[in-house]
């Protein structure tokens, strides 16, 4: 979608757009990206109303490196503090609708190294021109670089490994989502505010699947971008957010959910060869937020639908 199209169904819609990028401990990636953000789609266009940095509880310099680059920054634990704070992306993205104003909501990943403002532009093309697609969902080659190991495109393992197969056994008809956790997407405010939100890396695959369950396969696109890249985790870290995921399909499709301990996290132990101990045990956040609309003063937030 040419940007003079965007804008254009932008001002007949009535539209206003969020960007958000949730952050924590991405000093050295998010200046670029917010910089590009706001200087392509914002300042030079019109195109974007907000762009806002969601700090999630980063020890580094993520807040101050954001807001020098162009990014309205706000702190998890500053947001609503009456309601408590998590560590996690999900939660993030859910306290973003109460410091956020825009019709529709672009949420962009603080890592990539490879990437473009396409991707902004992808995701909004379906919201602006397609009034029943209430969820739109990035797409692209995962190259996978791993220093001096050759590139290649077969990064995403938890996508491949977990997500994708639990689609093909649990909700067929998404089979044919390619990203189930693509950290690129965008969705109408008006659906985000019913759903519930996990706290952590769960929450594209359960707004992926609330949104099919509750709308039907028509309000959900996908937009091709390309490739991307990012900086990779640990193959422990997969596991954690393998777990979340599992535990987000459990619970939506009438399975038992894993052991939740008295902190709404999920007990995983994994073996280390490197650790003292040789095991490491994790507490892995499985808890939900309720969807915002049903939380005392979310309202009059919303703009134009």
């Amino acid at each position: 979608w040419p940007l003079e199209s965007l804008i254009a169904a932008k001002r007949q819609t009535g539209a206003t757009i969020s960007v958000v990028v949730p952050a924590r401990n991405e000093a050295s990636s998010i200046g670029a990206v917010v910089q590009t953000i706001a200087r392509d789609l914002r300042d030079n266009t019109n195109l974007i109303d907000e762009l806002v940095v969601m700090d999630s509880l980063s020890s580094d310099d993520t807040a101050a490196v954001a807001r020098a680059h162009g990014a309205t920054v706000h702190g998890v634990a500053d947001v609503r503090p009456d309601l408590g704070v998590q560590a996690g992306k999900g939660e993030a993205l859910w306290k973003s609708l109460f410091v956020t104003t825009g019709s529709l909501l672009v949420f962009i990943d603080a890592d990539l190294t490879e990437w473009g403002t396409h991707f902004v532009t992808g995701l909004l093309g379906p919201l602006l021109t397609q009034p029943d697609v209430q969820l739109a969902r990035g797409f692209y080659d995962r190259v996978l670089d791993e220093g001096d190991r050759p590139r290649s495109t077969e990064g995403g393992r938890v996508t491949e490994l977990v997500a994708r197969p639990l689609l093909a056994s649990r909700w067929p008809a998404l089979s044919a989502v390619v990203q189930p956790l693509a950290g690129e997407w965008a969705i109408r405010r008006c659906w985000f505010e019913q759903l519930d939100v996990p706290v952590g890396y769960g929450i594209e695959f359960a707004t992926l699947v609330d949104t099919y369950a509750g709308l039907g396969l028509d309000a959900i696109a996908q937009v091709d971008l390309g490739s991307r890249a990012h900086r990779h985790q640990h193959v422990h870290d997969l596991g954690a957010m393998a777990l979340e995921i599992l535990h987000v399909a459990d619970t939506r499709s009438g399975f038992r959910p894993p052991a939740v301990n008295s902190d709404a996290t999920a007990t995983l132990t994994q073996f280390d060869r490197d650790l003292p101990e040789r095991w490491q045990t994790r507490h892995v956040p499985i808890a939900q937020r309720p969807p915002a609309i049903t939380v005392a003063d979310y309202a009059g937030r919303v703009a134009v639908g």
